[in-house]
């Protein structure tokens, strides 16, 4: 077979991907693929036109061609007298027909494409990279930030491949009571610190009836939720290890990694077009003993990182001291202090404590995380937005009536645990200074004090990350993730095939940063998002880097502002919702989107990846934060909420056009001199 210009085309054998319905963009696929081929031609016909010329039309004659069940659709569409738009889009061994009738738009394409949006109004056909075509990607890691970019991938048309150690997905969210499985996982009693509309993937919202704060078995059931229904499982690849990520021979042309796996004790090896690191930051303990003389040689007593911690039940009646604290170390010594004897809490550094409850009984973040609040962050100067801080924390309990805070503190480090005060109040915690020294059954601390009969340690000190399969050359670069070209794309490489995904803490949830970028990444593997030249992204590291902290878990080096960081991303892949163009077009909507809380679904409004029902949950994601807490409705509860919620949107609308009118008097009355 020929086309136009008279190159060969005789077709390759029917590859045989059935039809399925593309979760972002709702179109049906059939894939047949075809020799090598560079050409493009639309063609736009009534009922009674004619085909489109080249190989369509010639494989419509040849009745054994592999292209007819693809002509046969086509056919039918004709038949129901509607007009039918085909492309043919013969690309790196591809063809591509797409046919428009009534408005709907079925997609018959060949090979992996990558998507991206042209002249087809909302139709969306191939954009190739010339330099490196990416079609299979390792995904290393099936946790929360694995599952998101496996759905990305096949968002994209690629095709995902996720490699998983364990046997189940879900990662530390997948309980684990054994210490010694292997694995890292949650303990028992652990509670997330962000709400759950906070923290859904921006296309999936959690179920209404969920708690707006979740144990680890509903966080894992909604991940099982999510792979059924994105049909994630399938690419999945359990008990399987990565050995090694190594850069094919002809990486500078190609993009290529050599990939070898274990599975059982049989090596595998792989080519991929890029790779995915999902692995996540909680890998490696930090476990600084050289900086407690005395733990290893003189104490008898029982130390351990928290890593291992499961439950309280061990520590019946027992003396524990926990140094740290950060969040892992508040909550398990809340968690102990249920049963133990007495439970200490070293800490070296301040920080201020935040309740999960914050007014009128509503989940804090979705208070706190506005577009509103961090435009004023903006706009105020930061001294009189730490009094504004400072205050917020003082007006629940005096920080520093309880040793954890003060208003000279130099960081502004947070913790969430409502429970701390009310221990330290009752005396089941005792707050204490950095541990100088240790005996055999006591703690010397620095401050002077000693605390005897010491039964058990625990070193809720962090973890460090550790990419141990990646080729020496990358490992040493990756000190952390300021060393990524935005926190995701190691810069030095000559082709931008490999990406890390939710190596990031943010002041928000992980969940929704891993997604954005994943979304990012996927896009720029499919040619639809462009990165700057190697030149560019290495001096933009060089400028954003800063000084790793010494003896300080790497973990804490990666703190970032939750809408600063994923705004930044969202810009990158080209879905930052613009309120200015909201306002023209849906006021209702850009109110919410710029006074509401700042989730995920609103990275989801506009650009690659648009979902429908984006609007409908930012307009009810306080009814879903509600609906589980209305178990016993009192008859005299009708209330002036609708009456409040303005008030409380009129407050801050007056202050922004005080502001401005304050900056800029001309553009309002100003007093005559």
């Amino acid at each position: 077979m020929q086309g136009s210009s008279g190159t060969d085309m005789t077709p390759v054998s029917w590859v045989g991907v059935p039809a399925r319905k593309h979760a972002a963009l709702g179109i049906k696929v059939h894939v047949f693929a075809v020799h090598a081929f560079k050409h493009r031609q639309w063609s736009e016909h009534g009922y009674k036109g004619q085909w489109c010329s080249s190989p369509v039309s010639r494989a419509r004659q040849n009745s054994t061609s592999p292209l007819n069940p693809c002509l046969e659709k086509l056919q039918e569409k004709r038949r129901r007298k509607g007009t039918v738009k085909v492309c043919s889009e013969f690309l790196s061994g591809c063809v591509l027909c797409v046919v428009e009738t009534a408005g709907q738009q079925d997609w018959y394409w060949g090979g992996e494409l990558q998507l991206d949006e042209s002249i087809c109004g909302r139709i969306r056909v191939p954009c190739f990279s010339q330099d490196t075509m990416v079609h299979r990607v390792a995904v290393i890691g099936a946790g929360i930030s694995g599952l998101v970019a496996t759905k990305c991938c096949l968002d994209e048309g690629l095709e995902p491949t996720c490699f998983e150690r364990s046997e189940d997905i879900g990662g530390l969210w997948r309980f684990a009571d054994n210490a010694d499985c292997g694995r890292l996982s949650v303990y028992r009693s652990i509670i997330s610190n962000t709400s759950k509309e906070m923290s859904c993937f921006s296309d999936f919202p959690f179920p209404e009836d969920f708690p707006s704060f979740l144990p680890h078995s509903l966080f894992l059931e909604y991940f099982r939720m999510y792979a059924r229904h994105f049909q994630l499982l399938r690419h999945i690849r359990f008990k399987t290890t990565v050995i090694s990520v190594r850069k094919r021979p002809d990486f500078a042309t190609s993009g290529q990694w050599d990939v070898i796996t274990e599975t059982e004790g049989i090596q595998e090896s792989h080519i991929f077009d890029a790779v995915m690191v999902c692995a996540g930051i909680f890998q490696k303990p930090h476990l600084p003993l050289a900086s407690f003389p005395g733990i290893e040689t003189r104490f008898r007593g029982q130390y351990f990182h928290s890593l291992e911690y499961r439950d309280a039940a061990a520590f019946q009646g027992k003396r524990v001291l926990v140094i740290g604290l950060g969040n892992t170390a508040c909550d398990i010594a809340v968690d102990m202090s249920h049963v133990a004897a007495k439970v200490f809490l070293s800490a070296r550094s301040t920080t201020w404590v935040f309740s999960r409850v914050a007014n009128d009984g509503l989940p804090w973040d979705m208070l706190n995380t506005t577009r509103f609040n961090h435009f004023l962050e903006w706009l105020l100067p930061s001294a009189i937005m730490k009094r504004i801080k400072i205050w917020k924390m003082n007006s629940w309990f005096n920080h520093e009536i309880y040793g954890l805070a003060s208003a000279k503190s130099s960081n502004f480090k947070f913790i969430i645990n409502e429970e701390l005060p009310f221990c330290m109040l009752s005396g089941t915690i005792v707050l204490k200074s950095n541990v100088k020294e240790f005996t055999e059954t006591s703690a010397i601390f620095e401050d002077g004090t000693t605390e005897e009969n010491i039964d058990v340690v625990i070193f809720a000190t962090g973890y460090n990350f550790s990419f141990s399969f990646l080729e020496e050359s990358i490992c040493n670069q990756l000190k952390s993730n300021h060393t990524l070209y935005k926190c995701v794309f190691p810069p030095q490489l000559e082709r931008p095939t490999l990406a890390v995904i939710g190596l990031i803490q943010l002041t928000g949830s992980v969940m929704v940063g891993a997604e954005i970028q994943a979304r990012w990444v996927t896009g720029v593997f499919a040619g639809a998002c462009k990165l700057p030249p190697s030149s560019k992204m290495m001096a933009e590291v060089l400028k954003k880097q800063l000084p790793v902290k010494r003896d300080v878990p790497e973990k804490q080096n990666l703190k970032l502002n939750f809408i600063s960081y994923t705004s930044e991303i969202a810009s990158c892949a080209g879905v930052k919702p613009s309120v200015l163009r909201l306002l023209l077009t849906d006021p209702r909507l850009a109110l919410a989107v710029f006074f509401g809380p700042c989730t995920s679904y609103q990275y989801r409004l506009m650009g690659r990846g648009q979902w429908s029902g984006a609007r409908a949950a930012i307009l009810t994601q306080w009814q879903r934060v509600l609906k589980p807490l209305r178990t016993r409705v009192l008859e005299d509860s009708a209330s002036s909420h609708s009456w409040r919620w303005l008030g409380l949107l009129a407050l801050p609308t007056a202050l922004v056009v005080g502001l401005l009118l304050s900056k800029y008097p001309k553009l309002g009355w100003a007093p005559r001199a």
